[in-house]
């Protein structure tokens, strides 16, 4: 695929402002998108640096607000559902709650996909209840006015050998079809250059480490594979982060693991919105936002050749920062080349 190539269907419904942007910056092939684009040190697909524009242009950041922030496929679905749970978990019984209707992403829609997207630069947020709760894969320093402010960040990170696998499959499942697919071993060496939406995935990932440790009140920075081990320690520690502390009746009634139950991947994935459903302001099927959500997955796809490149990255691009991944590589299980 050349440079040369026609505009991405996307581009067809930029404004002039943003088409001009994208004549002067860097470009790559896209994931699922013709290009990715590098724009504030990082890459990004075409629509989603011009609704990123006008969110750091027109959003006002309040010290009450959550952000649930992550890298595509890193578990964000899940965190969602659980940041949702924790927050209205006054508001909304079980039996009859919100998440057993509508997917996580619409009840905690994104800002760079949803509500500065498709031509909506400037969204209505008047009606949001408080606490606000939002979305997003923006890398920290691009975040604007949250940067300033007092709200809460809620980070989740998985290790890179399962996010990548996992974003292979998600960008050709929803690209376009007259798209050609995307093979493993070309995502792979793009993955490990840093070429992918919102990449390059170490700065992604330490600019959020970082700010949690400079700022461990604002910033709640989440490991996935911790997360999997024990869900119900996790929610604990993020309801008393969010300021919404699970009391000892909460516990000894079971509160806690009936959002876990709720929140679960099987759950979700088991509803009929999950299955039938589309994301609103997108043109997302929900099912396909739930595919495995399994720890090592990667070892039924990479080589050794390549989980040797990939742990050679971590260890140059995160060496000395602190930051280690569950890998859980199993050499036991041959590689299978899909």
């Amino acid at each position: 695929m050349t440079e040369n190539q026609p505009a991405d269907d996307e581009e067809k419904y930029l404004g002039n402002e943003c088409k001009e942007l994208l004549l002067s910056l860097p470009k790559k092939r896209g994931w699922r998108t013709l290009h990715l684009y590098q724009f504030q040190g990082f890459w990004w697909e075409t629509q989603a640096i011009e609704a990123v524009i006008s969110f750091q242009k027109h959003f006002q950041a309040r010290d009450s607000d959550i952000v649930v922030a992550t890298l595509p496929k890193s578990g964000t679905t899940w965190l969602k559902a659980l940041t949702f749970a924790v927050v209205n978990r006054h508001r909304f019984a079980i039996k009859t709650h919100p998440l057993l209707t509508s997917n996580p992403h619409d009840l905690v829609p994104y800002f760079e996909l949803h509500l500065y997207a498709n031509n909506q630069l400037v969204p209505d947020l008047s009606k949001f209840p408080e606490p606000r709760l939002f979305g997003t894969h923006i890398p920290f320093p691009s975040l604007g006015t949250i940067t300033e402010s007092n709200c809460k960040i809620v980070y989740v990170c998985r290790n890179p050998f399962d996010t990548f696998i996992s974003a292979w499959h998600f960008a050709n499942k929803i690209k376009p079809q007259h798209q050609a697919p995307l093979s493993l071993d070309e995502a792979f060496d793009m993955y490990c250059q840093g070429m992918s939406p919102y990449g390059p995935f170490w700065d992604h990932v330490l600019e959020y480490w970082k700010e949690s440790l400079k700022r461990p009140q604002n910033v709640l920075f989440f490991k996935y594979e911790d997360m999997k081990e024990d869900v119900v320690l996790h929610l604990k520690r993020l309801a008393e982060f969010l300021d919404y502390p699970f009391t000892m009746e909460e516990e000894r009634n079971g509160v806690i693991e009936d959002i876990a139950k709720l929140c679960s991947f099987e759950s979700l994935k088991a509803l009929e919105v999950n299955k039938t459903g589309m994301i609103r302001m997108s043109k997302f099927e929900n099912k396909v936002f739930f595919r495995k959500a399994e720890v090592g997955d990667w070892v039924n796809y990479l080589t050794p050749k390549m989980e040797e490149r990939m742990s050679k990255v971590i260890e140059e691009k995160l060496g000395g920062s602190g930051l280690t991944f569950k890998v859980i590589p199993d050499v036991a299980n041959p590689v299978q080349q899909n």
